[in-house]
C-alpha cells in the first residue's frame, strides 16, 4: 500500500497483528477504512457527507490549519459555521477500489458531481474547501483554494465545481440587513467575518458577480452595495462596471478603498487589529454615483447615530468628514482634498456604528 494509505490505516486504528508463530504472514487483502459516504445517499446527501469529512480532515491536518493561521483565519467559530474542509486525497482509500464493482460506482456518481476527475483524482486535492449553502441549507457549491504560498502562475489557485457558479456565500448574512460588503473572494470576506462584520459576501473573482447575487440582492432588500474588490487594476475595473450596473438597478453603490495593490485579508493582516482598520476604510467608503448619494454616506449616517444617543449598545464613534463625490472612485482625489488615510491611527476608534458589523 502507498504511504499515504498506511498513515489512514495507523491513524484510524486498523493495525494488523502478525501471526501465533511471529512470521510475517502475507494477505491478499489490506486493512479496511470507514467509509465516509453512504453508496445510496441522494445527491445532496452524498455532497454533504464528503463535506462532513473534509470538515474533520481540516481539523486533524497541520498543513491546512496552518494556511489558515497564515491568512490570518484560524477561527474555530468561522471553521464550524461555515463547514470550511481540507481535500489532501484520502477520500479515495476509504473508498472500495476502483476496480470493484462498488468502487467504480461510487467513484463515477462523486465524478458527476464534480468531487472527482475523469482522471480519477479529487477535484480539490490540496486545497482548502469552502461550501457554499442556499437558504434551505442545501449545497450549491464549492470552492478550494489551494494551500500553496508562493505565486507561481503554472499553479491553479482557485478551484469551483464544474459548471456555472451557483449560490451566494454567506446568505444568511445578508437576509436580514440593508446594506452588504461585497468581496471579490471567499477568504477576503470571511477576513471581514472574523472582524465582525457579518454582513459580507463575494463574488467568484473579479467578473463572478452572478444572477444569483442579484437575485439575493432583491429578494432581501439590500440597498447598499459596498464594494471591496482588490485595490489593483482588474479590482478597479470590475469595480467601475459593476458599480454601473447595480446603480441601474437601484442599489446605492460604495468603493472601499485599499492601499494600491491590496486586498482585504492583505490589508486586515498588516494593520492591526482588523477589526479598527476595517473599520476605517469602510468608513471612509466613497460613493461611486454621480452627483450626490440619495442617502447619507457613511460619516453622515455615524454623525447621525451619535446625535440621537448611539446605536443601541450604546456604542458611539465621532463623526468624520463625508467622502468625495466622484464618478471614478478608483482614481485618487485631487492634491487639494487629500485623500482618506485608510491607516488608524494610534488614537482608539471606536467600534462602526454602522449596521455593519455584529
Amino acid at each position: 500500500m502507498s504511504f499515504r494509505h498506511a498513515v489512514e490505516i495507523l491513524r484510524e486504528g486498523t493495525i494488523p497483528t502478525g501471526s501465533p508463530s511471529g512470521k510475517l504472514v502475507k494477505k491478499a487483502d489490506v486493512p479496511k477504512l470507514a467509509s465516509p459516504v453512504d453508496f445510496n445517499a441522494d445527491d445532496q446527501a452524498l455532497f454533504h457527507q464528503v463535506i462532513d469529512y473534509y470538515h474533520r480532515t481540516l481539523k486533524e491536518n497541520v498543513e491546512g490549519m496552518g494556511y489558515l493561521d497564515w491568512r490570518g483565519l484560524k477561527n474555530s467559530e468561522m471553521i464550524d459555521h461555515f463547514k470550511i474542509g481540507y481535500s489532501n486525497r484520502t477520500l479515495g482509500l476509504r473508498l472500495p477500489e476502483k476496480s470493484r464493482q462498488a468502487g467504480a460506482a461510487i467513484r463515477e456518481r462523486l465524478q458527476k458531481l464534480g468531487i472527482y476527475r475523469d482522471t480519477g483524482r479529487e477535484h480539490f486535492n490540496g486545497s482548502i474547501v469552502f461550501p457554499i449553502f442556499d437558504e434551505y441549507g442545501q449545497i450549491t457549491g464549492m470552492y478550494g483554494r489551494k494551500t500553496c504560498r508562493t505565486r507561481d502562475p503554472m499553479i491553479q489557485y482557485h478551484t469551483y465545481l464544474p459548471g456555472p457558479h451557483r449560490g451566494i456565500f454567506n446568505l444568511q448574512g445578508i437576509q436580514s440587513m440593508k446594506e452588504v460588503i461585497l468581496c471579490e473572494a471567499i477568504i477576503d470576506a470571511l477576513t471581514f467575518w472574523c472582524a465582525g462584520f457579518r454582513n459580507v459576501t463575494a463574488s467568484y473573482g473579479v467578473n463572478g458577480f452572478t444572477p444569483d447575487h442579484l437575485a439575493a440582492f432583491r429578494k432581501y432588500g439590500i440597498e447598499r452595495v459596498y464594494i471591496a474588490y482588490d485595490r489593483d487594476e482588474a479590482g478597479n475595473k470590475a469595480s467601475e462596471a459593476l458599480a454601473e450596473k447595480l446603480i441601474g438597478e437601484g442599489f446605492e453603490c460604495f468603493r472601499i478603498l485599499f492601499p494600491k495593490d491590496m486586498d482585504a485579508n492583505e490589508f486586515a493582516q498588516k494593520v492591526t487589529p482588523p477589526e479598527k482598520s476595517l473599520d476605517v476604510v469602510i468608513r471612509n467608503a466613497v460613493w461611486m454615483g454621480k452627483g450626490k448619494s440619495r442617502a447619507d454616506p457613511p460619516q453622515e449616517l455615524a454623525a447621525k447615530m451619535e446625535n440621537t444617543g448611539g446605536d443601541p449598545n450604546g456604542r458611539t464613534r465621532p463623526s468624520a468628514p463625508a467622502p468625495s463625490s466622484v464618478g471614478n472612485a478608483v482614481e485618487e482625489p485631487p492634491a487639494s482634498e487629500p485623500a482618506p488615510d485608510p491607516i488608524p491611527s494610534t488614537t482608539p476608534i471606536p467600534k462602526a456604528v454602522l449596521p455593519l458589523a455584529v
